[in-house]
């Protein structure tokens, strides 16, 4: 709309606001609906204005009212035929743009630089009922590259989870995860591991894949290893592996009646490793992978809350936001949720584990609360609380102001 029109709208208002007639309310709507339009900072076809007189007057420099704009993400104006209203739509937030949901928690303040995810990796140990469910949320979230070890087949008795399909039946697990995966996310990197990794004949294999092969770049390790077996071995040599190359995992399980389950980040050398303290269930000493004649209960709910935990630990992880916890519990008979915090065992029998912690003791001695390494995440945990306390604040003296108070 042309400026002289807006300036003879303007006048018209001031005249208009002196007598109480009807008629004159559609003027005004006009007027301030074109006023939010033009000075709107994303609605705008040209610069915003600095004050009431740019609009009908042109008080300001032209190069005065361009700064704002020349700063601003350009957006893509598109007019919504159903509502018949226009719509603001950058690159991050187009419907056709299958990352612009995420891409909303880097604009609301959430996340700091979401994009860092597309620099990431994991190493998923177990692609199970909640190996795969985390592999799949991951994967939906555009993580660079997953790793996926585990040697079993995909059953019939699988058809209760939340990943596999009854046509993959007889499948290697993580072929047919693979195969899944690619098929929600091209632009995720999944490479598939169909070996035991608790045997002698692929330990070198596995060591080689996290620490050579695992990063998103070449020749890097990978960022995070996920844990998501059901046996003790397995946990063992994982826990063996990443306390010897410094590799931060997290570690998962379900109970054997399906009705509880628990996450546990560990830090090697910060927290416990899974030796530091008794594990949660006792090995009975028989090979746990297959015993015939027992069958584990399985609900496809429990594991999708203990793989929605895992996945969130990871995201807050791998991007420096939210808390990440050491460790949570969940009891489905009573929806219950305990997170605790552990310290490590410094008589741990694993005496790995006891030199990682003597080389963090002496990392805090010459750089205090930074050498953990989740310190940059609560410091910017602790900034936003404290914006958000600020934020609160204002409103509430605003409302109070406005009540009278």
């Amino acid at each position: 709309m042309p400026f002289r029109v807006l300036h003879f709208l303007g006048v018209f208002y001031f005249i208009c606001s002196f007598y109480d007639k009807q008629y004159f309310a559609p003027v005004r709507n006009i007027f301030f609906l074109s006023l939010n339009i033009h000075t709107h900072p994303y609605l705008s076809t040209f610069s915003s204005f600095n004050c009431w007189g740019c609009l009908c007057f042109d008080c300001c420099k032209e190069g005065d009212r361009s700064t704002e704009k020349a700063g601003r993400t350009e957006a893509i104006i598109e007019m919504d035929q159903e509502k018949g209203r226009r719509q603001v739509l950058d690159a991050t937030v187009r419907d056709d743009n299958p990352y612009s949901r995420l891409m909303a928690l880097q604009r609301m303040g959430v996340v700091e630089n979401y994009e860092m995810i597309r620099q990431k990796s994991v190493a998923i140990i177990g692609a199970g009922g909640v190996g795969s469910v985390v592999a799949e949320m991951l994967t939906r979230c555009g993580i660079a590259k997953i790793l996926l070890f585990d040697y079993d087949k995909v059953e019939l008795a699988n058809m209760n989870r939340l990943f596999y399909r009854p046509e993959q039946q007889g499948m290697s697990k993580v072929e047919a995860a693979r195969q899944t995966l690619e098929g929600i996310n091209p632009d995720t990197k999944v490479v598939p591991y169909s070996f035991n990794i608790t045997s002698t004949e692929h330990w070198q294999s596995f060591v080689d894949a996290l620490t050579k092969d695992g990063g998103a770049q070449p020749g890097m390790p990978v960022d995070l290893l996920l844990c998501c077996v059901d046996n003790f071995q397995a946990r063992l040599t994982v826990n063996y592996a990443c306390l010897q190359f410094d590799i931060p995992w997290m570690e998962s399980g379900v109970s054997e009646n399906a009705v509880s389950g628990h996450i546990q980040l560990l830090l090697p050398g910060v927290t416990p490793c899974y030796e530091c303290c008794p594990p949660l269930v006792v090995a009975t000493g028989m090979p746990e992978a297959k015993r015939e004649g027992v069958c584990a209960a399985s609900l496809p709910t429990t594991m999708g809350i203990v793989a929605g935990f895992l996945a969130q630990n990871t995201l807050k992880y791998l991007l420096n936001f939210g808390k990440v916890s050491e460790y949570i519990g969940y009891d489905a008979l009573r929806d219950y949720f305990p997170s605790v915090t552990i310290k490590a065992n410094p008589d741990c029998r694993n005496a790995t584990c006891v030199e990682r912690q003597r080389q963090y003791a002496e990392k805090r001695l010459t750089m205090g609360e930074a050498a953990h390494p989740l310190h940059a995440a609560a410091r910017l945990l602790q900034k936003g609380g404290a914006k958000e306390r600020k934020t609160a604040k204002a409103r509430a003296a605003a409302s109070a102001a406005e009540g009278g108070i």
